[in-house]
């Protein structure tokens, strides 16, 4: 099984019961109906990345659904918790990109998502044979990636959120594969 599809996602949840704020999280996100298992961090050839509105009408209740997910979660007052998937994509659609999953604390959306997009280019433009100095900042290293001409399209999706007392709070960032069974043949 080779996904062709997939979306990213995020959400939030805040419970007194642990379980209860990552299936809150999981709402958020629009994937509380799927049985998730989560595997490594490869966007695998030929994958279009859709909408998350589109996605989540290809999945259906109780269905194992495979995602790449970052989870961070706080029962502490006032502590920033943070999640975030970063993507990186080749030129060549019929090579594999990478996805990264970060979680933190005390990391605004920006450094999380930051990072995670930076480290899945990383891992990339090092498969791809892209010579950088990895010293220098993200967005000079981001430049470096794209003027070498393989790496096309980097991004990022982040979650945050502050730790309520006396309440679990859960962020959650996802990319969710697509099955390909799902998928209307006029789509393919």
């Amino acid at each position: 099984m080779v996904p062709t599809q997939m979306f990213l996602t995020r959400g939030v949840g805040v419970h007194k019961e642990k379980l209860a704020s990552f299936e809150q999280a999981l709402r958020g996100a629009g994937v509380a109906y799927c049985n998730l298992v989560t595997v490594s961090s490869i966007l695998p050839p030929n994958c279009k990345i859709i909408p998350r509105a589109r996605g989540e009408k290809l999945l259906n209740p109780g269905e194992i659904t495979f995602c790449v997910m970052a989870r961070s979660e706080t029962n502490e007052r006032n502590r920033l918790a943070s999640a975030s998937i970063g993507l990186a994509v080749p030129t060549d659609r019929r090579t594999y990109g990478y996805l990264s999953e970060h979680h933190a604390h005390g990391e605004t959306d920006e450094e999380t998502g930051e990072y995670t997009e930076d480290l899945a280019a990383q891992m990339l433009a090092t498969t791809l044979g892209v010579e950088f100095d990895p010293n220098i900042a993200w967005k000079e290293r981001e430049q470096v990636f794209k003027m070498a001409g393989k790496i096309v399209r980097t991004q990022n999706i982040t979650q945050s959120a502050v730790g309520k007392p006396n309440r679990w709070t859960t962020v959650i960032a996802l990319a969710v594969f697509i099955p390909e069974e799902n998928i209307p043949k006029r789509r393919r």
